[in-house]
């Protein structure tokens, strides 16, 4: 096998116009609504760690414990879910990733201990890995490359706003009723949005309300291949492995910040379950920001006539440069001045995630997108089985989060200088036998 790379495909004039319909919006509005639920979920386990760990009397080595089997199955399935979606589509890929976590998720208010959450938390990693492979699929088949970046954004945005729900709503049921209810509850979401999905989703070519117009705008850029590439050919190309090791070196921080956040904040500003999650729901509505802002300004420099390459690129680096301020914060006294240090390193992750996410459908034919997308996922999630291990060692022996916030502070640029340094331009490649 040889990796041809070919000229960028990218052509700032066409006939169609962004203005030709507002269909595909829907759909990032349904991708928003997922992503918002699947962080819902997933971050429960760090908003109720105080009081699951009291009731239940965890140290942090057993929280960790409890995360890395979540990213032990997040690493299964995103490798897995990336096949999935490309052999059955978006629409089919997506209702089976909900339905599994969904149901994983409730399962957690039966849980009795270590184990029983454990093996929750797995079920959960299994389906939540299949969000983000069908949802970047889904963009793909719906946006033309100038607004990918965009439309990924916002949808990504949507993690942000589960992970302000989260803090605000869970306390105030576990207050209500008690944490076992409080998942019983949450898990109504998933199961709405299935219902949603199954009857709003189809492809473009077969949706009833889009536009000849609209269709000529989505399907604007040259034609891709939409033949599934297998992995062993995939891992072959160094584009890949770009995409991947910037998933292995800052998403071990997002989780992170998700899975550690609240204890932090918990502990190190004396609060309790009443008052955290005011804090900690503004730091995720400045990462909301972050995630916009981050796809929109690569888009815009887009359509000033940037390349994908450097549009893409420069806003990654503005964004590594903002996440170092917090290398300092386990110092800072006042909570919120903590709060916008912190915010903006989220903002940064999520702005610089978006971008990074864009890669694959930039570099590769359609029909390999969510099996990159699924070998970045998979090695990232392997990035967040040593973060958690190392996390839940370093608390329990040093009591201090310093070490911990100075590799969220390096990240970024050296994830930027690995994704440089494997494609420098970006080159659209076409893998052929």
């Amino acid at each position: 096998m040889e990796a041809q790379i070919e000229q960028d495909r990218f052509t700032p004039g066409s006939p169609a116009t962004a203005k030709s319909g507002r269909t595909r919006w829907i759909v990032v509005a349904l991708l928003f609504a997922a992503t918002a639920i699947n962080y819902i979920d997933r971050q429960m386990i760090g908003v109720l760690k105080p009081t699951l760990a009291a009731d239940f009397h965890w140290s942090e080595t057993d929280f960790a414990a409890i995360v890395f089997w979540f990213q032990v199955a997040y690493a299964i399935g995103y490798l897995s879910f990336g096949k999935v979606v490309d052999a059955l589509g978006a629409r089919l890929g997506y209702t089976i990733a909900i339905v599994i976590w969904t149901v994983s998720h409730i399962a957690h208010g039966f849980a009795t201990g270590l184990v029983s959450f454990a093996l929750a938390r797995f079920g959960l990693g299994i389906g939540e890995s299949g969000n983000f492979p069908a949802g970047i699929r889904a963009v793909t088949d719906w946006f033309p490359q100038r607004e990918r970046a965009f439309a990924i954004g916002v949808f990504n945005a949507g993690a942000n706003v589960g992970a302000i729900i989260t803090p605000l709503l869970v306390p105030l049921l576990v207050l209500w009723f008690d944490w076992r209810m409080a998942f019983f509850v949450t898990g109504l979401f998933g199961i709405l949005w299935v219902l949603a999905w199954w009857l709003l989703y189809r492809h473009p070519e077969q949706h009833g309300r889009v536009s000849p117009a609209e269709l000529a705008w989505i399907r604007q850029d040259p034609a891709d291949p939409v033949t599934p590439i297998g992995w062993a050919r995939l891992l072959t190309v160094k584009e890949t492995w770009a995409y991947a090791l910037g998933k292995f070196l800052i998403d071990p921080i997002w989780w992170f910040f998700l899975f550690w956040l609240p204890g932090y904040l918990f502990t190190r500003y004396n609060l309790d379950l009443k008052s955290f999650g005011l804090p900690l729901a503004a730091i995720y509505l400045i990462s909301d920001l972050g995630s916009i802002t981050g796809g929109w300004l690569s888009s815009r420099l887009i359509k000033a006539g940037r390349t994908p390459n450097a549009a893409r690129k420069i806003t990654m680096l503005i964004c590594a440069v903002c996440v170092l301020p917090i290398w300092f914060v386990q110092g800072v006294d006042s909570m919120w001045w903590a709060v916008l240090i912190i915010g903006l390193a989220t903002a940064a992750h999520q702005a610089f995630s978006a971008n990074l996410y864009t890669l694959p459908s930039d570099v590769f034919p359609r029909g390999a997108v969510g099996s990159v997308v699924g070998i970045g996922g998979t090695v990232g999630a392997f990035g967040g089985m040593g973060m958690a291990l190392f996390a839940g060692y370093i608390l329990d022996a040093t009591h201090s989060y310093e070490v911990l916030f100075a590799i969220c502070a390096s990240a970024y640029l050296v994830a930027l200088a690995v994704v440089h340094t494997l494609s420098p331009r970006l080159a659209p490649v076409r893998i052929e036998a």
